[in-house]
């Protein structure tokens, strides 16, 4: 794989914003691979044995608690990674991975990604950045998270998976939202009933449409907007 073919595909933007000299350093030992929804990536604590770079679909990381109740703090897609910071000296998996949206994926064992980050400050420069980035956004959905109302919140979620599937229809159980979330099913089908009474979303068996993209984001919380633009702040230049 080389890296204008990452470009030309429209997969990995991480990997996509790399120098050719620098791909190649992860080029040979990248594999990629089809993971289904609801599938778990790693767990809290657990040695990180892979590093993922999401092509299509989704990835959600949760902190989860001693008594099997779970919260997600950051969702990744194709601008981001899974297990970036074992590049840096971090082994240990700070939060649940769960695949959100079904799709593809690159991965590369830890060993050769953290030699090619010794040996390149290109990947070094970016992952660096990339995971400063990530520390900010999970202070943000914590933020969120206790500060918004769940209507707000749940826009926002939606908005996010839009993007990253870039389809407005959705496969997502409301068994699984409210799992995302941390809430009471009830509360997301309360929520799903009156945002498509108000035409922003259909929503049938296991799967949502977003019929009123630009309603829907009128609907959502703040944090949409600033999770996007940071987000979207890890490929500009940098300044000198």
């Amino acid at each position: 794989m080389t890296a204008d073919q990452v470009m030309s595909n429209g997969r990995n933007r991480l990997l996509a914003a790399l120098q050719p000299s620098d791909f190649a350093l992860l080029s040979p030992h990248l594999a990629d691979f089809h993971f289904k929804q609801e599938v778990v990536l790693q767990e809290a604590g657990d040695l990180i044995e892979h590093v993922y770079f999401p092509e299509t679909g989704m990835i959600s990381v949760l902190a989860a608690m001693r008594d099997g109740n779970a919260i997600e703090t950051a969702t990744i897609g194709r601008e981001g990674a899974v297990g970036s910071m074992a590049g840096l000296g971090s082994r240990h998996a700070s939060g649940r991975a769960v695949v959100q949206v079904a799709g593809q994926t690159s991965q590369i064992p830890v060993a050769p990604f953290r030699a090619a980050v010794a040996e390149s400050d290109g990947i070094r420069n970016l992952i660096v950045r990339y995971n400063d980035t990530q520390m900010a956004l999970i202070q943000q959905s914590a933020g969120c998270n206790a500060l918004h109302a769940v209507e707000k919140r749940l826009c926002r979620w939606l908005l996010q998976t839009r993007d990253r599937s870039d389809s407005n229809m959705l496969s997502l159980t409301q068994e699984f939202l409210s799992e995302m979330m941390g809430v009471q099913r009830t509360s997301v089908t309360m929520i799903a009933r009156q945002l498509q009474a108000e035409g922003l979303i259909q929503y049938r068996r296991g799967r949502v449409e977003i019929t009123d993209r630009d309603g829907l984001e009128k609907r959502a919380c703040e944090c949409y907007e600033v999770t996007r633009r940071k987000n979207e702040d890890v490929f500009l230049p940098l300044e000198i």
